[in-house]
């Protein structure tokens, strides 16, 4: 269950030993106590790994429509034809195949506008798409980090825009929607500094320099910012509109995610690492499953939060950043959408 409350602090919840002894110890039980026929998904970054996976555990719970959101469409009708296999009880138009490019905003705006034109429900979204560049790219429409555009920004931008998707298909469907973010523990180590910190955020991220060439560092970050935006996004959203959570895969040696990194010196000894201490994509896809179709309006605006979010350094960055991202999103009308969903 995604969520901010432990049993232990917060300091230790974040620390890199907890994090192992999780690992090590706890497993995901698969989710099988749910239906899902009649109701309809979508899920970012569906083609390979854990997103591919959590949608075929959504097609094991017999969800009727399934969204498959991808920026490759020919990787995206594979991964249909992958899923279909064995299922000869479920009609092929049952699995979509939709274009979705998380660099290019136009890409996103387009991708919610069909939602809103073609689906009379939406009863989850797994926004789980997110890159891990083996060095640094800047985005060429906007300026930004790669990893910040595509992981932070345009992710944000897509939660938002299926906000009035949300509010108008409500009373179709017996909840609210879910919408579910893939996050990562690893927010908690993040370099961010997060005391000092004068000058524009975003704009820091776009600077060049040793820590704009730490991708790991970078795809860190961008975990923190997914969940200081969780955290500001849901205290002005309704649960009786969505409920808005985050959970985690957990470390997943067989995903895609790395693909570029592994190619590197360095890529054999983490796939090594990896699998002495990670699970599977099917085992880690288990949590996103759960924080999806499990639990109620306790979960809302909930993940397993890093301790300066609850500073009040960190309540003042959570405030600016959401003003930023505000700001960078002004085009879409961003913050109007999450104002009217509010009132």
């Amino acid at each position: 269950m995604a969520s901010s409350s432990f049993d232990v602090t917060a300091e230790e919840q974040a620390s890199f030993p907890r994090f192992m002894y999780q690992q090590l110890t706890a497993k995901p039980k698969i989710v099988s106590d749910v239906d899902l026929r009649g109701k309809t998904a979508l899920v970012t970054g569906s083609n390979c790994g854990v997103g591919l996976e959590t949608s075929r555990q959504l097609l094991d719970l017999g969800v009727s429509k399934l969204i498959l959101a991808v920026r490759n469409e020919e990787k995206g009708k594979a991964a249909s034809a992958d899923l279909l296999v064995g299922r000869k009880d479920i009609p092929p138009d049952t699995i979509e195949v939709w274009k979705l490019d998380l660099s290019v905003y136009d890409s996103v705006v387009s991708f919610a506008e069909r939602v809103a034109k073609t689906l009379t429900r939406l009863d989850i979204a797994i926004l789980n798409a997110g890159i891990g560049p083996a060095k640094r790219v800047v985005d060429a429409s906007t300026g930004h980090d790669e990893i910040i555009q595509v992981d932070y920004l345009s992710t944000a931008l897509l939660a938002i825009l299926l906000l009035p998707v949300a509010k108008a298909v409500r009373e179709n469907q017996p909840q609210s929607t879910r919408i579910t973010l893939t996050l990562s523990e690893v927010a908690a180590w993040a370099k961010f500094p997060l005391h000092g910190h004068q000058v524009s955020i975003l704009a820091a991220f776009d600077a060049p320099g040793k820590a704009a060439d730490d991708v790991t560092d970078r795809m860190f970050v961008s975990k923190l910012l997914g969940q200081y935006f969780l955290s500001e996004l849901a205290t002005r959203v309704p649960a009786s509109v969505a409920v808005i959570n985050g959970t985690s895969p957990g470390s997943v040696y067989d995903t895609q995610f790395n693909r570029e990194l592994n190619k590197t010196p360095v890529g054999p000894v983490l796939k090594m690492v990896l699998r002495c201490v990670g699970n599977n994509s099917v085992v880690g896809a288990r949590m996103i499953t759960d924080a999806a179709v499990h639990h109620g309006d306790e979960t809302h605006g909930q993940f397993f939060l890093v301790p300066a979010i609850y500073t009040e350094e960190g309540k003042r960055i959570s405030e600016q950043l959401w003003k930023e991202t505000m700001d960078e999103l002004s085009f879409a009308k961003a913050e109007d959408m999450v104002n009217e969903i509010k009132n």
